[in-house]
C-alpha cells in the first residue's frame, strides 16, 4: 500500500458533520430563535475496481481509505492488503469515487462475481443478484483467544465514550477493535453500521494490527451480515448493544464466532460459543 496510516487512536481532520440552523421544541414550545445545530454527513461513495464501477453506498466521508479497504476484505474481493496495489480519491458531481487498483487475479475473480450493491447503509443487501452471494460461505474462525466478560463490557463502555462524532450529531453508528483484555485499539464512526464496521476492519488491516487477537464491537444490532465481516476478519468475538437476528444466530454458530447482544452496564447475552467467555 502506498497511503499512510495515523497511528490507531487518531482521526484525520474531515468534513464529516455541517452545521445548519435549527428551531427547539421544548415542552411542546416552540422556540422564539433559531439556533445552530450538527448533523452528520452523508454523501454517495462508489468503490471502482481497476477502472470498473463496482458498488455505491451512502457513507460517512471520514476514513474512507479505512472503509475502502475494509469493504474489500469483507467482501471477499481481495485475499490481503498486498492486493491492493494503489488507491486514489475524487470527488466527482455529489460523491466521492474510491478507485482501488487491485492484482490481476482478484480482478478477474471479481469480475466472475460482479453484482451492483446500491444502498448498503439500510438493508445490506440491496442490489445482491443471487442469493448464494448473499450467504457467500466464510470460513470458520479459530477457537481462541478468550476473553473475561467484564474486559468485554468494559470494552464497550470504552467505545461509547470514544464517539465523538455521535456526541456531536447524534446519527452515527459506531464500531470497535479491542484486545483480549478489553483495551480498545480503535473507533470508527458512520452513518452506516456495515460501514463502521468496515472501517475498523480496514484500519486494522492497514495498520498491520492482528485482528484475530482481539474483539469486535458495535453500536447497534448483529445483523447476519455483521458477523459474516467479522468471521471474515478473523475475529472470534463479536459484541453489539442490540439484538442479533435469527440468520445471525445460526451463521455465528457455524462460523465458530462468539456472539454477545444486549450489552447495557454490566449485562449481556451470549448466543453462541460461550466458551470464549471466562466469568
Amino acid at each position: 500500500m502506498l497511503i499512510d496510516i495515523p497511528d490507531l487512536d487518531e482521526t484525520s481532520t474531515r468534513a464529516d458533520h455541517a452545521r445548519v440552523e435549527v428551531v427547539r421544541v421544548r415542552a411542546a414550545r416552540l422556540g422564539a430563535v433559531e439556533q445552530e445545530d450538527c448533523v452528520a454527513e452523508e454523501v454517495p461513495v462508489a468503490l471502482e475496481y481497476n477502472g470498473i464501477s463496482h458498488a455505491t453506498m451512502l457513507a460517512t466521508p471520514a476514513d474512507l481509505e479505512d472503509f475502502a479497504l475494509g469493504f474489500s476484505l469483507t467482501e471477499g474481493i481481495v485475499d490481503g492488503v498486498s492486493d491492493v496495489r494503489g488507491m486514489d480519491l475524487r470527488h466527482e458531481y455529489a460523491g466521492i469515487v474510491v478507485a482501488l487498483e487491485i492484482s490481476s487475479a482478484c480482478a478477474m475473480r471479481l469480475r466472475e462475481r460482479r453484482r451492483a450493491m446500491a444502498g448498503r447503509t439500510g438493508c445490506g443487501l440491496c442490489g445482491v443478484e443471487t442469493l448464494p452471494e448473499v450467504l457467500r460461505p466464510v470460513p470458520a474462525v479459530a477457537d481462541g483467544p478468550v476473553a473475561h466478560i467484564g474486559a468485554v463490557l468494559q470494552a464497550m463502555r470504552d467505545m461509547r465514550a470514544r464517539q465523538a462524532l455521535h456526541d456531536l450529531t447524534g446519527a452515527t453508528h459506531a464500531a470497535g477493535w479491542a484486545d483480549a483484555q478489553g483495551r480498545v485499539a480503535l473507533v470508527r464512526e458512520d452513518v452506516g453500521r456495515h460501514n463502521a464496521l468496515d472501517k475498523t476492519i480496514g484500519a486494522l488491516a492497514r495498520a498491520g494490527q492482528d485482528a484475530t487477537a482481539g474483539m469486535m464491537l458495535v453500536s447497534s444490532r448483529a445483523s447476519f451480515e455483521m458477523v459474516q465481516k467479522t468471521a471474515a476478519a478473523g475475529v472470534g468475538i463479536l459484541a453489539a448493544v442490540s439484538a442479533p437476528t435469527a440468520l445471525a444466530v445460526r451463521v455465528a454458530r457455524q462460523t465458530n464466532l462468539t456472539l454477545l447482544g444486549f450489552l447495557r452496564d454490566a449485562d449481556a447475552t451470549i448466543y453462541t460459543h460461550p466458551q470464549r467467555m471466562l466469568a
